[in-house]
């Protein structure tokens, strides 16, 4: 198959996720990547083809996503980046090549790419888990209108997908058809580590002074990552070790780690469940996806939802870590087999769905570009 694969390039997350996908399929397909932002930067230098695409960002001030300013925000670099946008994606989408396939990591251009071509889409992320599942009173609490807005949003980055396959640890009910849900994915760092129960804690944070006043007041060594720029050299302070930006060693650390402090984010909580460690979960304020991913790892055992961590929080989380420990010595995952296997069935599925006349308008099209 001929596959375009879009990857959204807010955050990590789908750069590192959609990287193990790919690969995936680059054994057997023509896979040609387009994405925005840091998951250009990223798949640039690890895949053979990869072009650069406009996307969404996020304004955010001292840890708060703010909506109004993200919509300005990127109405704005809209204006700036269509141009080289449709440049790159003449590139990638011309007369010579023409996609079978799109397979999309919430990334908006391929999806309008595939529904222009009346090109099967397959979504596969775990953001669409706000739009095509159930979610009770309970999950959406008080921020209603932040998950409204949030399920809107998300609706209309991707729509038109033959199937959407969610990624996730946690199984609310299913809410539309044509959704599945399928076990994260996992960097294969992660998939090959083992874990162990160290004492330390692992945290991923952005120098918030209240939490490191609540880990200093734990006594609890803590192996702490995630600081703006990050410390050339490891440093010292009490019981907080602030740890130099590294791979190796945060894999190490979390393998390790008697547990998680960290945000809201799909990515390295799906990862620490993967590796059962209990997570004192801090989601980002105005970012509900985060919230809910809290507050399911929470419903599930797993650990803590706190948006503000106190020393009195932190104990609290502390004091039941190995409740934590027990809920998830029940969770399974056979690292990405099931799902990698999921991505590739539905997209040979869709190909073959599409009506033979689309099929022979395709074959005729590539034939005249010749």
């Amino acid at each position: 198959m001929r596959i375009l694969y879009g990857v959204n390039g807010e955050g990590m997350g789908h750069a590192t996720r959609s990287r193990v996908v790919i690969d995936s399929l680059l054994s057997e397909h023509d896979v040609r990547v387009v994405a925005s932002g840091a998951a250009f930067a990223y798949l640039s230098d690890r895949l053979p083809r990869v072009d650069e695409v406009f996307g969404p960002t996020f304004a955010m001030e001292e840890g708060e996503i703010h909506r109004w300013a993200t919509v300005v925000q990127n109405v704005r670099n809209a204006r700036r980046g269509v141009p080289d946008t449709v440049h790159n994606w003449v590139q990638v989408v011309d007369k010579t090549w023409r996609p079978e396939a799109v397979i999309t990591d919430f990334e908006p251009l391929s999806g309008v790419y595939a529904r222009t071509t009346r090109t099967p889409m397959i979504a596969v992320d775990n953001i669409n888990m706000l739009d095509r599942c159930h979610h009770d009173e309970e999950i959406i609490g008080s921020e209603r209108e932040d998950f409204l807005l949030a399920r809107a949003v998300t609706r209309s980055m991707v729509p038109g997908a033959v199937e959407y396959l969610v990624t996730t640890f946690f199984r609310p009910p299913i809410a539309r058809r044509g959704t599945t849900l399928v076990p994260p994915i996992i960097r294969p760092e992660i998939e090959s580590a083992t874990p162990e129960r160290g004492d330390h804690l692992v945290v991923y944070s952005g120098g918030d002074p209240a939490l490191n006043e609540a880990l200093r007041a734990s006594g609890m060594p803590c192996r702490v990552y995630g600081m703006r720029g990050g410390p050339q050299e490891g440093e010292v302070d009490g019981n907080l070790e602030f740890r130099p930006r590294s791979n190796e060693g945060f894999v190490e650390d979390l393998r390790t780690a008697r547990g998680v402090v960290a945000g809201g984010g799909f990515s390295l909580l799906s990862e620490a469940v993967y590796l059962r460690k209990p997570v004192l979960a801090m989601p980002l304020h105005g970012q509900f996806e985060q919230l809910m991913n809290a507050r399911y790892l929470e419903r599930d055992g797993y650990g803590v939802c706190a948006p503000d961590v106190t020393p009195e929080v932190l104990d609290g989380f502390l004091g039941r870590l190995e409740e934590f420990e027990q809920a998830l010595a029940g969770y399974r995952q056979d690292g990405n087999a099931v799902t990698l296997q999921t991505v590739e069935e539905r997209a040979g599925a869709a190909v073959a769905a599409q009506p033979r006349e689309l099929r022979r308008e395709r074959r005729t099209a590539r034939r005249r570009a010749r």
